[in-house]
């Protein structure tokens, strides 16, 4: 597992891989990975990585390293788009406009903390 999950380059090092996988952010087909764990192709594998989740189905196993192209071959990616982030709108001074005066800054607070209790 580990070795695959660093040959398709979804970890940076094998290192990684097998922190990950003994820390128990690496699930296939919905179990648990140790990184011996052997991969077959039409296996889903889980990789939580920070904040994210990576969905992907292997597509071929490899045991070596190869060059990027290469690699996006070796696995279909499952993990869904993420929402999209709500647009706030954001105060824009004109360029060259300076810093704002204590009283536009004031206004600005005032503006913020409305937005907040109506959000």
């Amino acid at each position: 597992m580990d070795r695959w999950l660093w040959a398709v380059r979804l970890t940076k090092t094998r290192a990684d891989a097998a922190a990950a996988c003994r820390g128990g952010h690496v699930r296939v087909n919905d179990r648990p990975a140790k990184p011996a764990t052997s991969v077959v192709a039409g296996d889903e594998v889980r990789l939580r990585n920070g904040q994210q989740t990576r969905i992907v189905e292997v597509a071929r196993v490899i045991q070596k390293r190869v060059g990027a192209p290469d690699a996006a071959t070796c696995l279909i990616d499952r993990t869904p788009a993420p929402p999209p982030e709500a647009s706030v709108p954001v105060a824009r001074r004109e360029r060259g406009a300076g810093r704002p005066t204590k009283r536009e800054r004031r206004e600005l607070d005032e503006f913020r903390a409305q937005q907040g209790r109506l959000g």
